[in-house]
């Protein structure tokens, strides 16, 4: 038989104490992280309009004027068979189709832009996924809004 007392292990007592200093380290950090995947989302939105917006401005430089809304996103992954047929297609602009924006939804192309008359406008709707929006809820867009 062995002996009991030469046996090393954690108490039940010293078990509970790691986990409630685990719960109350996660109840302190967790909602920091919280915030932050917004904030990467809303960076990450940004980073794929401005790409959108480099093989838009290729796209013009090549065929004097951009896409119509009508062509969309998909005139620069492929010749538009949609008129305007450009004469000088030299694509694909983009190497994938365009992304959905990090909520999940597509990007809103319009050209050419009401807020941007000479060239186009771009925007994601936001986390909301409507049009408008405040704060977290703002739509992000190629153009500055007030």
């Amino acid at each position: 038989m062995r002996n009991c007392k030469n046996q090393k292990g954690f108490t039940l007592i010293e078990i509970i104490t790691v986990i409630a200093i685990i719960a109350i380290l996660a109840a302190v950090v967790a909602p920091r992280f919280v915030g932050r995947t917004e904030d990467a989302r809303i960076s990450a939105a940004k980073a794929d309009i401005s790409a959108i917006e480099t093989a838009l401005d290729a796209y013009e430089a090549d065929n004097g004027a951009y896409p119509a809304t009508e062509q969309g996103f998909e005139a620069l992954s492929e010749i538009p068979n949609i008129p305007p047929i450009p004469a000088n297609w030299k694509g694909p602009y983009l190497k994938k189709k365009a992304p959905k924006d990090p909520w999940g939804n597509p990007y809103v192309f319009v050209s050419p832009g009401i807020n941007n008359p000479g060239s186009y406008d771009i925007y994601s709707l936001g986390k909301d996924g409507k049009e408008g929006g405040i704060g977290p809820d703002a739509d992000i867009t190629n153009w500055t809004q007030e």
